[in-house]
């Protein structure tokens, strides 16, 4: 093999695994109370060492599915999945690829944001084969209890609860005169079946405070 034609991130990224060590466990879980190790273990612990080799990644979102969930208690919880490509470049331009899915839950909008963290911190342990064992996910430390998803019970209170709600806005708009294309457009979606519970139940507050439609 001629040497001076090696893409310089084979090197790179073997020179970041000679030199990045152990990463401890700096993260405690808020409910059960393990630890696990932080994205901000990974990301403060490899900066440097990449800085000094000369490493960069830029992430590329592949895929992303999003969907409403209900826990034990009745939260709606939004979980999303993102399968993401972090490209490592060298200085000469060459790079390495490193696909994977992330999986994060939040009753807010952090749901893509932990899903994020996730991968990028699997495919910089994968990457520089970080030494570590019991590896546990960022979003463990705010995990909220699930319930039970094989009854199909919950999927059909879910269902049930989506269609009341389209029933409501439906009328909404029959009300006031809006057509569901100015709903899509405002949550930059093109058919009703793509806006979530969330975004049905903030259009209904927002209508009902609009005037009954004037019929001449």
């Amino acid at each position: 093999m001629n040497i001076e034609n090696t893409p310089m991130i084979y090197p790179a990224i073997c020179a970041v695994m000679e030199e990045i060590g152990f990463i401890g466990k700096d993260g405690k879980n808020q409910q059960q109370g393990f630890r696990y190790r932080s994205i901000d273990a990974v990301m403060n612990t490899l900066n440097p060492i990449m800085i000094h080799h000369k490493i960069f990644c830029t992430p590329e979102v592949l895929e992303q599915t999003r969907e409403e969930r209900t826990t034990a208690k009745g939260t709606t919880l939004i979980y999303s999945i993102c399968r993401i490509r972090y490209r490592f470049y060298a200085e000469d331009g060459s790079y390495v690829d490193a696909i994977v899915v992330g999986e994060g839950m939040d009753s807010g909008d952090k749901a893509t944001n932990k899903a994020m963290a996730v991968a990028f911190k699997y495919a910089c342990f994968q990457t520089f084969c970080i030494p570590t064992e019991n590896l546990m996910d960022d979003p463990d430390a705010t995990t909220p209890e699930q319930s039970k998803r094989d009854t199909g019970n919950v999927q059909n209170s879910v269902d049930e609860r989506r269609k009341k709600l389209c029933d409501e806005l439906s009328q909404e708009l029959m009300r006031t005169g809006y057509a569901w294309g100015s709903v899509y457009k405002t949550y930059k979606v093109d058919c009703m079946e793509k806006l979530t519970q969330l975004q049905l139940k903030d259009c209904i507050n927002k209508i009902r405070k609009l005037p009954d439609r004037v019929v001449q």
